[in-house]
């Protein structure tokens, strides 16, 4: 018997179908999250140098070092050995993790539909026509460089 991936019903987790693979990606925890947003932006690191990233007050060595591990165990992170020192790395680029939970956030709350997104976010923040028409240019040329990759 098959059952459509949207059928099942599991927690915390996004089921996406690309054209070149399946990805099932897990949502992280806040703490989890915080954790990836300061690995990301320094590609690679030890667990004092990420602890030195958060703000005030700073969490536990312990503490890091626990998420990081549950991280890797999720498949976020992977980590280079040099005797009993550990040099962290995501495996997860923030890109893909972002897209893939933007897409569920539009289909949860917007019905998948983008124009209801775009309509909804330019009522509250209140853009303006030219900041609209910014949106529209970005858009438009995001939509030639995918026309011109898929053509290729």
């Amino acid at each position: 018997m098959f059952v459509p991936l949207e059928s099942l019903k599991l927690p915390n987790l996004i089921f996406r179908i690309d054209i070149k693979y399946l990805l099932i990606m897990v949502k992280l925890t806040k703490a989890e999250e915080q954790v990836m947003k300061i690995l990301w932006e320094m590609e690679e690191g030890l667990v004092k140098d990420m602890i030195e990233k958060f703000p005030q007050p700073k969490p536990a060595y312990n503490t890091v070092s626990t998420v990081i591990r549950v991280l890797e165990k999720k498949g976020f992170v992977s980590h280079k050995a040099y005797g009993n020192t550990y040099l962290y790395f995501p495996v997860i680029p923030k890109e893909e993790y972002a897209r893939v939970h933007f897409m569920d956030f539009m289909k949860e709350y917007f019905n998948d539909s983008f124009p209801k997104m775009a309509a909804f976010f330019a009522r509250e923040k209140n853009i303006d026509l030219s900041e609209m028409e910014d949106i529209l240019r970005m858009t438009e040329k995001e939509l030639d460089k995918n026309n011109t990759t898929d053509n290729e």
